[in-house]
């Protein structure tokens, strides 16, 4: 009797492997095709292209941006330059270095083209990509902010997170009311993205001009959202897979 009962665990342990190689696979082509119509995306003339996205990784877990710097759209992935290495030496502290967060978390952002640079005094977008008189990227505004939502609205119908990393106060502030960081890093937020409820983790900017991450209370709230996220099961699971 015990072998016929582990024979029948065993055939619906397979069924269920099965069903979901075959999901994964669905939704792997959805998000390549998904990100070859970004790629086509022109529908800000201030913004500059290519859109950037992350490998169309299936994945319980998402990270969200806030828009590209002017390298990441030469070397078309996000995160690339200097924030990008601070971002990945935050993941390895909890064991998840840049090459295997690449593979195994999905990358998403508020804006996928680059804004500009800023000009002193001025908000709107400088005539290139770089600027002599620029200072610092130009924040997206409302309207560019709405017109790529399309994107991630998709790519949260693809692939239904379990958890959102928040990187950045734009970011955050798409999902969640925030004055100041230090009242919404170091805690789990539950949250509802075009009807799906997931939980989400905000992260500071690891921008080199900030100095939030290393003072406190910044320093130790940083550190809080980082276990948050290293013991929230879809972190396990997902990051976990490649390794199996």
């Amino acid at each position: 009797m015990r072998c016929i009962q582990a024979m029948n665990h065993g055939q619906i342990s397979l069924k269920t492997d099965k069903s979901k190689t075959v999901h994964n696979n669905q939704c792997r082509i959805q998000l390549q095709q998904h990100q070859q119509r970004l790629e086509q995306c022109t529908l800000c003339p201030q913004m500059f292209g290519p859109a950037i996205h992350g490998l169309p990784v299936v994945s319980k877990v998402m990270l969200i941006g806030q828009a590209p710097g002017f390298k990441e759209i030469e070397v078309l992935r996000p995160f690339a330059w200097t924030a990008g290495k601070k971002l990945f030496s935050w993941f390895e502290t909890i064991g998840v270095d840049e090459t295997h967060f690449r593979k195994t978390v999905y990358m998403s952002a508020i804006c996928r083209c680059y804004p500009g640079k800023k000009t002193a005094g001025k908000k709107q977008a400088s005539n290139s990509a770089q600027s002599p008189k620029a200072h610092g990227d130009r924040v997206p505004d409302k309207n560019e902010i709405k017109q790529c939502s399309q994107w991630l609205q998709s790519e949260i119908n693809i692939l239904k997170p379990a958890l959102v990393i928040l990187v950045g106060k734009l970011a955050i502030s798409q999902f969640m009311p925030v004055k100041k960081l230090d009242e919404v890093i170091g805690k789990t937020h539950r949250i509802i993205i075009n009807g799906h409820q997931c939980d989400a983790i905000p992260l500071p900017h690891p921008s080199g001009a900030s100095t939030w991450p290393v003072t406190e209370p910044g320093k130790t709230l940083l550190k809080q959202a980082m276990t948050l996220i290293k013991k929230h099961p879809a972190w396990n699971e997902s990051t976990h897979l490649l390794q199996r």
